[in-house]
């Protein structure tokens, strides 16, 4: 598995064509390191109704308007955050939602992040969290590498010497179940080559959860990984909420 950065120039592209080159690429935050299973994209204004950015640049979705390869994070249903990739160049606004992935360094820590989330308590405890499941799902996925607000528009283009990337090798060879502090920087992010599947095993489909432009099969995802999260068809709500993915917000 490869922990070369990848240059800004891989994300100075359209979001459909980022997104499936994001399988298998890891993403390290927050001292855990993801490698990417699942991927959807939404294109810019007046381009894709399903995007934040259709009605053009508001104070919530500047991020995306910047310059390629920064973290766009956003809330969702008053309770969950959710990642994404900066596409294209600035005031393209375009983005790729992290949808899941298989958390490959710093498990203790993303285990004790998600610990407890949904799953009810026993005797013991809060049930473990499985495996699969800690990054499995786009809130799922921010809660592992610790993104909340404050991370919004964070750069995750390493333009420094490869090299001096620190502790990437050691975060991801770490024992799965270590818990030691986190050994990467506070408020520091990147994306890495990591190991892409081969083409045969990329499947695309109809993006998850929203109701406008819901055929567009801009979602991609790593055909039988246990990581990837179940599609689920947009179901209206009765309260006026933000949605789930990229797309969806919420009218004025």
């Amino acid at each position: 598995m490869s922990t070369a950065p990848l240059p800004r120039a891989f994300f100075d592209r359209p979001s459909h064509e980022v997104a499936p080159d994001l399988l298998g690429r890891l993403i390290v935050h927050g001292g855990v390191a993801v490698r990417l299973t699942e991927a959807e994209a939404y294109g810019g204004p007046g381009e894709d109704p399903a995007a934040h950015t259709y009605r053009g640049k508001t104070a919530r979705n500047a991020v995306m308007f910047g310059p390629p390869g920064h973290l766009y994070v956003y809330f969702t249903y008053g309770m969950h955050f959710c990642a994404n990739l900066v596409c294209l160049p600035e005031d393209q606004g375009s983005a790729v939602l992290l949808r899941a992935g298989e958390v490959v360094g710093g498990v203790g820590l993303a285990r004790s992040r998600r610990s407890g989330r949904g799953a009810p308590a026993g005797d013991g405890g809060p049930r473990p969290v499985a495996d699969r499941d800690l990054g499995r799902g786009p809130a799922r996925l921010a809660v592992a590498l610790g993104l909340l607000r404050e991370h919004n528009g964070v750069d995750a283009v390493w333009e420094g010497p490869p090299g001096a990337i620190p502790a990437v090798d050691r975060l991801i060879s770490a024992a799965p179940q270590a818990d030691g502090p986190p050994v990467w920087p506070a408020g520091s992010a990147v994306v890495l080559e990591g190991r892409p599947p081969e083409p045969g095993a990329i499947r695309s489909g109809p993006r998850t959860g929203i109701s406008t432009a819901k055929d567009t099969p801009w979602r991609f995802w790593v055909d039988g990984d246990p990581t990837v999260s179940p599609y689920r068809a947009h179901m209206p709500r009765r309260r006026n909420a933000a949605a789930t993915s990229v797309g969806e917000a919420p009218r004025s």
